[in-house]
C-alpha cells in the first residue's frame, strides 16, 4: 500500500487547478505544464523505484493515453465543423439547441456534442452571452446528456467494456436522462427568459441552418466507429492488446486515433479553423491537466479501493451509499476511474469480479442490480459538478476563454451553480431512484 503522504500532490494539484487561475493567472497559464508533469512523474517514481509496483504505473500511463487519445481525436475533428443560423439567441433558440445537444451527447458522446456545438451556442448568443448559459451547457451537453447511453459518458462506456449490455443501460437510465434533462432545460429557460431581456426583434429562425465542414463530420463519424475497436467488447477479442492485472488494454484503437488526430488537422480547411478561432491551446491545457490527475490519483484510488474491501465496511456497500459516495468522488475525480472502483466495490462485496463479465451478467441478474443504476447515474450527473468531473468541462472552460468569454472560477462555478441547481436535481433523482428500486 502506498503511504496515506503519497496522496499530497493529488490535493495540491487539485487546490492549484482550484485557486490558481483566480488568483495568479498569468503564472499559472506559464508554469501549469511544468507543474503538472512535476507532480505526475513524482507518483509514476514512488509507486515504480521505491513500491516497485510497475503494473500501477503502466496501467495508469496506457489508461491516460486511451483517454487523451479520444479527446484529441473529437477535438481535431469538430475543430473544422461550422454551424451557423440566421437565429439570434432567444430563450426558445437556446432551449432547442439544448435539447439537440442533450440528444446528441448520448449518441457521439458528451465529449464530441460539446465541441461540435459549443462554438454555436457562444455565437448564438453573441448579443446577451452570460455566465449561466456556459454553465447550463456544461451541465447539460457535457454531461447528463450523455446519460442515456453507454456512448454518452466515459463511465458507461467502461460499464460497457466490462459486460454491461448496451440497451440495459439504456433502459434503466431512460427515467433519470428525462428528469434531468427535463429539469435542467426548463429552468435554463426560465431563467433565461426572465432575468437577461432580449436585446433585439430580428429572429429568424433556428431551422435555418448552414452547416460547412462535412469533411470533419467524416472524421468524427470515423473516430466515433474507432471507438468501438476494443478487445474487451464481445467479437473484438481478436484485438491484439497488452494483459495487464486480468485486463485487456488496447492500443490499436489509441494508434488510429492519434493518426485521426494528423489526418483531421492536416486536411481541414485552414480557413474553416480560422473562422472556429481553433487553436490546440484548449486540448493542450486539458492534456497536461489530466495527465498530472491520473498520475497523482493512482494512490487516492488505492486507498479507497483498500477501504471499502474491508470486510467490516462490506455492509456499507448499498445503493444509497453507493450513489452518494460515487457521486460525490466523481465531483473532483475523474468520473471513469471513480465508476470503475464503485463498480469493483460493488460486486466485491458479493465475491464477484469486474473483470469477468459472466460476473458482470451475474450481478445484473441479481437483485443487487439496482447498485450498477445507482453508480451510473451518480457518476454522470455528479461528474458536472466540477470542472474536473469530467473532461469536456474543462474542454469548454478553455474553449470558451480562448475565445475570451469570461467563465467563473473553479469554486465560483461550484458554490454560484452546482450547489444551488445541480445538487436538488441529485436529490431528485436520488428519490427516482428510491421510488423505482
Amino acid at each position: 500500500m502506498p503511504h496515506p503522504i503519497s496522496i499530497l500532490p493529488f490535493v495540491f494539484l487539485l487546490v492549484l487547478v482550484a485557486v490558481s487561475p483566480l488568483y495568479f493567472e498569468k503564472l499559472w497559464h506559464r508554469s501549469y505544464t511544468y507543474l503538472t508533469i512535476f507532480l505526475g512523474t513524482v507518483i509514476l517514481a514512488y509507486y515504480s523505484i521505491y513500491l516497485k509496483d510497475t503494473e500501477h504505473c503502466i496501467h495508469a500511463v496506457l489508461e491516460y493515453v486511451s483517454f487523451i487519445s479520444l479527446l484529441a481525436a473529437l477535438f481535431f475533428a469538430s475543430g473544422g465543423i461550422i454551424i451557423r443560423t440566421d437565429e439570434n439567441g432567444t430563450p426558445i433558440a437556446n432551449v432547442m439547441l439544448l435539447v439537440i445537444g442533450a440528444i446528441l451527447a448520448s449518441v457521439i458522446g458528451t465529449t464530441g456534442a460539446a465541441m461540435v456545438l459549443i462554438r454555436p451556442f457562444i455565437n448564438l448568443n453573441k448579443n446577451r452571452l452570460a455566465v449561466y448559459q456556459k454553465v447550463f451547457f456544461i451541465f447539460i451537453v457535457c454531461n447528463t446528456g450523455g446519460l442515456l447511453t453507454p456512448i454518452g459518458d466515459p463511465p458507461l462506456f467502461i460499464g460497457l467494456l466490462k459486460g454491461v449490455p448496451f440497451f440495459w443501460i439504456f433502459l434503466k437510465t431512460l427515467p433519470f436522462w428525462l428528469l434531468s434533462n427535463g429539469l435542467l432545460i426548463g429552468l435554463f429557460y426560465y431563467i433565461d427568459k426572465t432575468k437577461n431581456p432580449i436585446q433585439f426583434d430580428n429572429s429568424p429562425g433556428i431551422l435555418n441552418l448552414k452547416i460547412k465542414g462535412f469533411k470533419n463530420i467524416f472524421f468524427l463519424f470515423i473516430t466515433l466507429i474507432v471507438v468501438f475497436l476494443d478487445p474487451n467488447i464481445a467479437g473484438m477479442e481478436w484485438l491484439p492488446c497488452i494483459h495487464l492485472e486480468g485486463t485487456k488494454l488496447s492500443f490499436i484503437r489509441e494508434i488510429i486515433l492519434l493518426v485521426m488526430c494528423f489526418l483531421a488537422y492536416k486536411y481541414t480547411d485552414k480557413a474553416l479553423l480560422k473562422k472556429n478561432d481553433f487553436t490546440i491551446a484548449p486540448i493542450k491545457e486539458v492534456a497536461f491537466i489530466f495527465f498530472g490527475l491520473f498520475m497523482t490519483m493512482m494512490p487516492v484510488i488505492e486507498w479507497i479501493e483498500h477501504l471499502v474491501s474491508r470486510p467490516e465496511l462490506g455492509h456499507l456497500v448499498n445503493k444509497n451509499i453507493l450513489f452518494w459516495s460515487t457521486g460525490l468522488l466523481s465531483a473532483i475525480l475523474d468520473n471513469a476511474p471513480t465508476y470503475l472502483d464503485s463498480m469493483s466495490a460493488a460486486l466485491g462485496s458479493v465475491n464477484l469480479d469486474i473483470n469477468r463479465p459472466n460476473d458482470v451478467l451475474q450481478f445484473l441478474a441479481s437483485p443487487a442490480f439496482v447498485d450498477v443504476v445507482a453508480i451510473s447515474v451518480s457518476s454522470v450527473i455528479f461528474g458536472a459538478f466540477s470542472y474536473l468531473g469530467n473532461a469536456p468541462n474543462l474542454m469548454v472552460k478553455a474553449i470558451a476563454e480562448q475565445k475570451g468569454v469570461k467563465m467563473p472560477s473553479f469554486f465560483e462555478y461550484i458554490i454560484k451553480y452546482s450547489i444551488p441547481i445541480l445538487l436538488p436535481i441529485v436529490f431528485l433523482n436520488w428519490l427516482l431512484l428510491l421510488l423505482l428500486y
